[in-house]
């Protein structure tokens, strides 16, 4: 019996993160209410408050269970460092970009954090994790252009910081302007040749260290 409890509760949990998910995608985060939300779930607001404190904790919720491809990706890259930098590289940004086309979640969080969500005011702690993830994913591959370096993949004088910016940039700004219009284009199709035109500019143009100017001494 208190299994068949455990799993009725599960289960109203996660048809509520379905529910929040779907109203969520449709209306915006803002103008989305508790009560919508339970009403879509077809459970009373009583359970919604029984599994979310509030409409932050159950968006946040929501986004925990979507995975982040290119965080993943990333955490598993830092494990071997015997790897050739710019293939890891490769890797990332390609498996981000295919994980994204052909996960319907993955498609629905991108959708809902970067275009139906207003992070600002009650949403302004999920604004501040936002930026911390993006800040240590930008740190990880700052490091996989570290080695790179290291490895003679890239010029010496990379500046692996604005390198970093560029390459987080180019993906997340892809996957931006792609959720928008997943009609436009085969993303999975075209993912090899867009990962190869962003490895191949950044060997051909990397952007390089500003050297010091000395200045004279009268």
């Amino acid at each position: 019996m208190v299994r068949r409890t455990k799993e009725a509760a599960a289960e109203t949990r996660e048809q509520l993160l379905e529910a929040a998910e779907r109203v969520f995608r449709k209306r915006g985060v803002t103008r989305t209410s508790l009560a919508r939300i339970a009403a879509t779930a077809g459970v009373t607001r009583g359970a919604v408050y029984w599994h979310f404190r509030d409409k932050i904790d159950l968006f946040d919720a929501m986004c925990a269970r979507a995975t982040s491809p290119m965080q993943a990706l990333l955490d598993r890259a830092s494990e071997d460092a015997r790897a050739g930098a710019l293939a890891t590289l490769r890797t990332i940004c390609l498996q981000a970009l295919i994980h994204l086309a052909t996960d319907s979640r993955a498609q629905a969080f991108f959708e809902i954090i970067f275009h139906k969500s207003e992070l600002v005011g009650e949403m302004e702690r999920l604004a501040h994790r936002h930026e911390r993830e993006s800040k240590s994913a930008r740190k990880r591959i700052e490091a996989i252009l570290r080695r790179a370096i290291a490895q003679r993949e890239l010029p010496a004088d990379t500046d692996p910081v604005i390198a970093a910016h560029v390459v987080h940039g180019f993906v997340i700004g892809l996957m931006h302007e792609w959720v928008i219009d997943p009609s436009a284009y085969d993303l999975a199709g075209a993912a090899p040749s867009i990962v190869e035109l962003l490895v191949a500019g950044l060997c051909a143009h990397p952007p390089r260290k500003r050297r010091a100017i000395r200045r004279r001494t009268p």
